[in-house]
């Protein structure tokens, strides 16, 4: 059985943590100095729900510099997880942008995401509310929200599992199982010989 691979895109600005959140999740290290990205692509085959699925996970640079390659991302792109740190309420803001950018260039509303407050583990130096990043996943159509912290692990595996559960559950509504579309099909094969009984 051939596995699905589905492409998710890790966004937000610079030294918010997406590489390090990446990495964590890809080869269990946390990175300790900050080196901006340019753009880092990583391959994982994890399991969701009993489906084995490789996820083609795509870091892209945080630095205004970059904007131009962030349209063919959006484009190739099936899940995107949206991150901001904690410490910094600019960063959050920043991400309506890009929302707005993706479901733009999707010419979808329903687009799989996941908001992501990362950098919990900086409490004391929080600048984002807790309350303040639930409501603004609820205006965006209850996009789910996890706080995470790269450096402990926390909540990091559950980002990119909940993203590629979003994504998994659009393309079986793309494209049906074809062992479902075959029964249909057997059903109704059924039926129409039954009327002619």
């Amino acid at each position: 059985m051939s596995q699905r691979e589905y492409h998710i895109v890790v966004l937000g600005s610079g030294g918010v943590g997406k590489s390090c959140l990446t990495a964590q999740f890809v080869q269990n290290v946390w990175i300790e100095s900050y080196d901006p990205t340019i753009e880092d692509s990583y391959r994982k085959a994890i399991e969701v729900d009993g489906r084995h699925v490789i996820l083609e996970i795509l870091d892209t640079a945080g630095t205004e510099q970059f904007t131009a390659m962030r349209e063919l991302y959006m484009k190739t792109g099936q899940g995107f997880l949206l991150v901001f740190s904690i410490t910094s309420m600019s960063s959050l803001y920043e991400l309506a942008e890009l929302r707005e950018q993706i479901r733009r260039i999707k010419e979808d509303d329903r687009v799989p995401m996941v908001l992501v407050g990362n950098k919990s583990d900086l409490e004391e130096d929080r600048s984002v509310p807790r309350p303040r990043a639930f409501k603004i996943s609820q205006d965006w159509g209850n996009v789910p929200y996890y706080e995470t912290s790269a450096r402990r692990r926390a909540n990091v595996d559950e980002v990119f599992v909940d993203l590629c559960r979003q994504i998994m559950i659009k393309d079986q509504r793309r494209y049906p199982h074809p062992q479902l579309k075959e029964t249909k099909r057997r059903k109704r094969k059924k039926r129409v010989d039954c009327t002619i009984l």
